[in-house]
C-alpha cells in the first residue's frame, strides 16, 4: 500500500520572507533617495503643443508623410529623458505634442525645427553684435571638424538609413529635386555647391538682412541666415550634403580628452560626399574652409577644416568626423540630437501651446487619492462588519498592498521611466474592488466547507485549495484584459491599463504570500481557532453547531473546560463568603 507523505506547511516562513522582500523594496528606495513617484502630465504640469502641417498648394499632405514626420517628432521628445509623452496625428495635417515635467520653450525649439537638415558651405561672415558674441559660445571661438581621434564616452544610438529621413515629395510643402539618391546625383549636388558664387543680388541679400527676418527653405537656393543665438550673419551656398545622408551621430569626451565633441557617421553615398566636400574646404581660407550645419533656416553650427591643425586628418575619406569647439554637455547632446532626428519631409507651423500647471495637476492628484482612502474605507468597513474579526486580516492585506503598489510605482518610475497619471490612479482605485473580491472568494469558501461539515482546522486548508484556483483564474481575466487593452490603447488609457494590470499582479502575491499564511497562523490561536464570539467563525455566525465547527472530541473537551472554569470559579465565592 502506498504511503502519501503530507507536505508540511510554514505560514510563518513564508510570511517572514514576503515582508523581508517588501523591505528590500524600500531598501531600493533608500539607496536611489527615490522616495515618490514620476507624476504624469495631468498630475504634474507639463505642455502639449499642436502642429499644424503647410503645404505649397494648400491641401492636406499625404498621410505617409505626416506619419513619417510623427515618428520623427516621436524620436525628438524621447531624447529629452521624459515618461509618458506622446506624439499623435489629430485630422489630416495636425500633430499633437504632449510630455509631462517639460518647460513649453524647450519643448517648442526642439519639435518646432521643421526644415530639413542640411549642410552648406559658408562663403562669408558677418558679426551681428560684439556685446553679444562676447558671451556667446558659438561666436568666442570657432569649432573644428576632424577624422575622430576616439570613441566618446557616452554611448551610441543607431538610427535609421537615409530612407528614414527622406526629401520631401512634390506636393507636401518640399521640392521634388534630388529625390533620386544615387551616388552621381549626389555628386552633382555637392560639387554644384562648391563652385558656387554669389551674385550681386545675393551679395545685396547679405547686407540688408537682420538676424530674425524669414529665409529661404529651398535647398537649392543659396542662404542668407544668422545663427540661432542671433550673433553671426551668414551667407551660404545651396545645401551640398542633406541630413538625411547622417547615419549615426553621439556626444561625449573622447578618448584622453577633456572637452565634449560630436562625432557623426554618414552612410556610403554620403562618405563620397563628405570626402569631397572636406577636399575642397582643406584648401580655403577662414570664413570658406567652413561648411554649416542648417536645420529650420538656422546655423546650428559652423565647424571649419584647417589642414595645419586637423591632424593629418584633412581631407575626410572615411565617411566619420569629430566636430569639437568649447561644447558643453547639453550643447553637444542637442547638436547630437539635430544630426540625429533633424529632418521632417514637412513643414510645420506651431498652432497652439497649452501648459498644464502643477496647481491643477495637484488638485486632480488629491481629489484622486481622496477617492482612493474612501474606498479603502468602505472596503474595510463592510469586512469588519460581515466578517468581523477577520476584518483585520482584510485591513492588513490592503495596507500591504498599497505598501507593495507604491513601492513597485516609485522604482518601476526610476528603472524604466513609469509615470503615474490620473488614469493611472483610477486603475489603483479599480484595483481596490478586485482585491476584495479575493478576500470575499477565500472567506466564504471556508464557510462553505465548514457548513459542509469540515471542522475549522481543516476547512482553513480545504477553502484554501478551492478558493485559489477561483482566485488565480479571476485575476488572471483581469490580468488579460489589462494586457490586451495596454497593448491596443493609447496615451492616458495604457497607463489605466498598466496600473490595473501591476495592482492584480500585487493582489495575486499578496492572496498566496500574505493573506492564506495570515488565516493559517490565526487558525492556531484559540480567539479563532476555536471560533470565539466576534472572531468572524464562530458557529452560529456560520450556522452551525459547536462540535461541527470544532470536531466533537474538541467540542466537548472545551464544554468540560468551561464547566470546570465555572465551578471553580463558584466555589470561590463560596469560600469568600463563609470567610466573610
Amino acid at each position: 500500500m502506498a504511503i502519501t507523505k503530507r507536505r508540511k506547511l510554514h505560514p510563518g516562513r513564508t510570511l517572514i520572507i514576503f515582508l523581508v522582500v517588501i523591505a528590500a523594496l524600500y531598501g531600493i528606495m533608500a539607496a536611489t533617495h527615490s522616495w515618490s513617484p514620476r507624476l504624469g502630465l495631468d498630475l504634474r504640469g507639463g505642455t502639449t503643443i499642436t502642429l499644424t502641417a503647410t503645404t505649397t498648394d494648400g491641401k492636406a499632405p499625404a498621410k505617409t508623410s505626416l506619419e513619417q514626420a510623427r515618428n520623427i517628432i516621436q524620436q525628438r521628445v524621447n531624447s529629452l529623458g521624459v515618461g509618458e509623452s506622446s506624439v499623435k496625428t489629430a485630422g489630416d495635417r495636425n500633430i499633437v505634442v504632449s510630455a509631462p515635467n517639460v518647460d513649453s520653450e524647450k519643448l517648442l525649439n526642439m519639435v518646432g525645427q521643421t526644415a530639413k537638415l542640411g549642410f552648406r558651405f559658408v562663403y562669408t561672415e558677418e558679426q551681428v553684435d560684439k556685446s553679444q558674441a562676447s558671451s556667446s559660445p558659438s561666436a568666442t571661438a570657432k569649432s573644428g571638424v576632424a577624422a575622430p581621434q576616439g570613441l566618446p564616452s557616452a554611448p551610441s544610438t543607431e538610427i535609421p538609413k537615409a530612407s528614414g529621413l527622406p526629401s520631401a515629395p512634390a506636393g507636401d510643402g518640399g521640392t521634388a529635386t534630388y529625390n533620386d539618391k544615387s551616388a552621381s546625383s549626389e555628386a552633382k549636388r555637392v560639387k554644384a555647391a562648391q563652385s558656387w558664387q554669389p551674385s550681386d543680388e545675393d551679395q545685396q541679400k547679405f547686407q540688408d538682412y537682420q538676424c530674425g527676418q524669414p529665409s529661404t527653405q529651398n535647398e537649392n537656393d543659396p542662404l542668407v541666415t544668422c545663427n540661432r543665438e542671433g550673433t553671426m550673419k551668414f551667407l551660404l551656398s545651396p545645401v551640398g550634403i542633406p541630413g538625411s545622408l547622417v547615419t549615426k551621430s553621439t556626444s561625449g569626451i573622447p578618448d584622453q580628452g577633456v572637452n565634449y565633441v560630436v562625432n557623426l557617421q554618414f552612410n556610403s553615398i554620403g562618405t563620397k560626399s563628405f570626402s569631397t566636400a572636406t577636399t575642397a574646404l582643406c584648401s580655403q581660407q577662414s570664413p570658406q574652409n567652413q561648411f554649416a550645419i542648417v536645420l529650420d533656416g538656422k546655423v546650428v553650427s559652423n565647424p571649419e577644416l584647417n589642414a595645419q591643425t586637423a591632424q593629418g586628418s584633412c581631407p575626410i575619406t572615411s565617411g566619420e568626423a569629430q566636430i569639437s569647439g568649447n561644447f558643453t554637455q547639453q550643447s553637444a547632446d542637442e547638436l547630437a540630437n539635430i544630426l540625429k532626428y533633424g529632418a521632417l519631409p514637412l513643414a510645420f507651423q506651431s498652432s497652439s501651446v497649452d501648459t498644464v500647471s502643477p496647481t491643477l495637476g495637484g488638485e486632480q492628484l488629491r481629489a484622486g487619492l481622496i477617492a482612493g482612502v474612501i474606498g479603502l474605507i468602505l472596503v474595510a468597513g463592510y469586512c469588519i462588519l460581515y466578517y468581523r474579526g477577520l476584518g483585520f486580516v482584510v485591513i492588513s492585506s490592503l495596507i500591504i498592498a498599497g505598501i507593495g503598489t507604491y513601492a513597485s510605482m516609485v522604482l518601476l518610475g526610476e528603472s524604466m521611466g513609469f509615470t503615474l497619471s490620473l488614469a493611472g490612479v483610477a486603475g489603483a482605485i479599480v484595483a481596490i474592488g478586485i482585491t476584495a473580491d479575493s478576500f470575499v472568494i477565500y472567506f466564504e469558501r471556508i464557510r462553505d466547507e465548514i457548513r459542509e461539515g469540515r471542522t475549522l482546522r481543516t476547512a482553513l486548508q480545504t477553502g484554501w485549495m478551492k478558493a485559489r484556483g477561483t482566485i488565480l483564474m479571476s485575476d488572471g481575466v483581469s490580468l488579460l484584459s489589462a494586457v490586451i487593452l495596454f497593448i491596443l490603447s493609447v496615451d492616458q488609457v495604457k497607463g489605466f491599463a498598466f496600473t490595473l494590470g501591476l495592482t492584480t499582479a500585487i493582489d495575486m502575491l499578496i492572496c498566496f504570500f500574505f493573506t492564506h499564511p495570515v488565516v493559517v497562523l490565526l487558525g492556531r490561536t484559540r480567539f479563532w481557532g476555536e471560533g470565539r464570539p466576534f472572531s468572524g467563525l464562530e458557529a452560529r455566525h456560520m450556522g452551525v453547531s459547536q462540535a461541527s465547527l470544532l470536531g466533537r472530541r474538541a467540542a466537548r473537551a472545551r464544554a468540560h473546560h468551561n464547566t470546570t472554569a465555572d465551578s471553580a470559579a463558584g466555589n470561590s465565592a463560596v469560600n469568600k463568603g463563609e470567610e466573610a
